[in-house]
């Protein structure tokens, strides 16, 4: 059944909206019932974290991590609206001090270290604040051997208003994903459209496991950018996740009302392969303990 109909008149406000990629009207209720994704056209809408979390995440499991985090004006930024003006909007209008939310959470009964890069703030664009807590989020998997999931939204790259500082968060943010995975980690990045820039050409790629939404469009520059750098007509689809995914970038295309079980399937194999995440019975630690204590006596 088509759901893209035109409006009836005098239908009552809000009960139809328009799909941004089809452009079709397609009734409201179907959207939301469908995981907020286009009934005509298959197109994922951006949610909310909170809409995220609760698509995801086991109910009443997530608990917040480095909250206190909140970024500063280091260069005085000033345009058409000031750097502290941007801020201090996207935090009235999400709720959030900034667009990375991490904390805990279960996944299937499953304990993860999790965070979302939400678009909603300035775009889940990458400062300072962000980059700090992806770093410290796989700390924070490397130290309580969890895995650590990453949702991400983002489509503003690096943050401009911090130059450098902000594309110093790559090299930050890679570096500690390489040591939980040196010791035997797992980082499952989940990528959403769009995610671009200098977060594609970090973190948001280096997942052990990289699996994309559909139609999300992925990459460094823009498909127009590029197209007129090499003034070549690229192919068709390119950097979609479709595309990327047959191409070998992704491993997984996933649409948005089968991610919550593909996750539970990933976590159940990973964990137990991982061996960051082999659990030690009370016996092997007894037995580790005598011969650490017979070791140092007979060093002694």
């Amino acid at each position: 059944m088509r759901w893209a109909l035109t409006r009836k008149r005098g239908a009552p406000d809000g009960l139809w909206m328009k799909c941004p990629s089809c452009e079709g009207m397609v009734y409201r209720k179907v959207v939301e019932e469908g995981f907020h994704v286009c009934p005509e056209c298959g197109f994922h809408m951006r949610l909310t974290a909170e809409q995220r979390m609760e698509y995801l995440l086991d109910p009443d499991t997530f608990q917040p991590l480095f909250e206190n985090l909140e970024s500063t004006d280091p260069l005085g930024f000033k345009g058409k609206k000031s750097y502290k003006d941007k801020l201090s909007k996207a935090q009235k209008e999400t709720g959030h001090r900034e667009a990375a939310i991490f904390g805990t959470a279960e996944i299937g009964g499953k304990e993860v270290v999790f965070g979302i890069i939400d678009p909603n703030f300035i775009m889940g664009s990458m400062g300072s604040v962000v980059g700090e807590k992806i770093a410290r989020a796989a700390e924070h998997a490397h130290d309580k051997k969890l895995p650590l999931i990453i949702v991400s939204g983002s489509g503003g790259g690096a943050r401009m208003e911090e130059g450098i500082l902000s594309l110093f968060q790559m090299a930050k943010t890679s570096a500690a994903i390489k040591r939980l995975q040196d010791k035997g980690g797992v980082y499952i990045a989940v990528l959403t459209n769009a995610t671009m820039g200098g977060s594609m050409a970090s973190w948001a790629a280096l997942g052990d496991i990289t699996i994309a939404e559909p139609q999300a469009l992925l990459g460094f520059a823009g498909p127009r950018v590029i197209a007129q750098t090499v003034r070549q007509e690229l192919p068709a689809g390119f950097q979609t996740s479709e595309f990327l995914v047959e191409h070998g970038f992704l491993d997984q295309v996933v649409h948005r009302s089968e991610m919550r079980s593909r996750l539970i399937s990933l976590l159940r194999y990973t964990c137990a392969d991982m061996p960051a995440y082999q659990k030690t019975t009370v016996k092997q630690r007894q037995t580790a303990k005598i011969k650490a204590g017979s070791s140092a006596r007979v060093g002694g």
